[in-house]
């Protein structure tokens, strides 16, 4: 006879996210791959890089991609505000799979179609450029942010309410590899005591 194995916990994990970060879309690739192996009931928030380095020494051609990066999170605040928490995830894959994957840069023509396959009405698109959420886009970006510190960046993941910068990885693994990651990434962030690894990137984002 022979023990039947433990089932695999129920794993509560919140991500927050920039829709511009390529690292932070790799990851959230990872996370979506690590969900087909194991119990995670994952939430997405939205953060801002150009929020956290409103304040910080960064250089002019960085700052001149903070008005782009700004309608990407607003609007999945909004969509999260006037569709609800379900809609954030698909918005996110939507917007991208445009950006992302398939390179686009003309935001209008990112957000038109993102707007379409999430579903959502087409004067949808207006809230990328109003401010009428940025108070809730904020609260949840220095929610993220407040978990881990300021000097890091996107994205940010809690499991069961342990909080980690990262990881920032390229590509995204598969299969059991995924689930080995997730298992020592986890295993690490749990330890109170545990704050840092890290080296120097030696490829870019690679998504497949």
């Amino acid at each position: 006879m022979t023990d039947t194995p433990a089932p695999a916990p129920h794993t509560v994990v919140d991500f927050w996210f920039d829709p511009s970060c390529p690292w932070a879309w790799m990851t959230s690739r990872w996370v979506d791959e690590v969900a087909k192996h194991r119990d995670l009931d994952v939430t997405f928030h939205v953060m801002s890089l150009a929020v956290l380095n409103e304040e910080n020494d960064v250089s002019d051609e960085y700052k001149a991609n903070f008005a782009r990066m700004l309608r990407y999170t607003r609007l999945v605040t909004a969509a999260g505000e006037l569709h609800g928490q379900q809609i954030v995830k698909p918005f996110y894959d939507a917007l991208g799979t445009r950006i992302h994957h398939d390179g686009e840069k003309d935001g209008d023509v990112v957000i038109a179609g993102a707007v379409a396959e999430a579903g959502l009405p087409a004067d949808f698109a207006r809230y990328a450029d109003v401010d009428e959420f940025d108070g809730q886009m904020r609260a949840s970006h220095f929610d993220g942010i407040g978990r881990v510190g300021q000097d890091v960046g996107t994205p940010v993941i809690a499991v069961d309410g342990v909080a980690f910068f990262g990881p920032v990885i390229s590509p995204a693994p598969k299969g059991d590899e995924a689930v080995r990651l997730w298992d020592g990434v986890v295993a690490v962030a749990s330890y109170p005591g545990f704050f840092e690894i890290k080296r120097t990137r030696t490829v870019g984002p690679i998504f497949d």
